[in-house]
């Protein structure tokens, strides 16, 4: 009767590191999907405001701010981070009017890009967070999918002056 005790505690901590295995596959799993979702959210984001750039450049502010905004939307992934990084520097170099729709439209995808900027970082950091710990390298967990990347671009907030009250 005393080695059945041996059994069930024996079972009792098969069956937690089972389920503690379990979870963590399922963790890993989920922060991985959302990072790739998040990796979505941020290109969508991105071809809103070159798609919004082009369209102001071509009813205001022409030829440079146009051909950054059409290589942004045509850029392959590997060279969207510079394209979109050539965009930002262009659209801080226009003077912005929060008043005119288009000049509106960019400004709020702007704000919105960097909102899903910063999502996408942070999911990005905590999947390859959970992905690095040693149990999970060790049992390789996450093989099936890609580290997940980081996008490094600059800030891609726009400020614009506020109006200044004629004295």
């Amino acid at each position: 009767m005393p080695h059945m005790w041996w059994v069930v505690a024996a079972s009792v901590v098969v069956g937690l590191v089972a389920a503690y295995l379990i979870w963590t596959a399922g963790r890993v799993e989920r922060l991985q999907g959302r990072a790739e979702l998040a990796a979505r959210a941020l290109d969508a984001h991105l071809l809103r405001r070159a798609a919004a750039a082009a369209v102001l450049a071509e009813r205001r502010f022409g030829v440079e701010l146009y051909a950054a905004a059409r290589i942004a939307l045509d850029a392959s992934p590997d060279e969207r981070e510079a394209a979109e990084n050539d965009l930002t520097r262009q659209l801080r170099g226009v003077q912005l009017d929060a008043g005119d729709p288009d000049c509106a439209a960019v400004i709020a995808a702007s704000r919105r890009l960097a909102l899903s900027r910063q999502v996408h970082t942070d999911l990005v950091r905590d999947a390859r967070s959970a992905r690095s710990r040693p149990l999970v390298r060790l049992l390789r967990m996450g093989r099936g999918r890609q580290w997940p990347r980081y996008f490094d671009i600059d800030d891609p907030t726009l400020v614009v002056p506020a109006d200044v009250p004629a004295a």
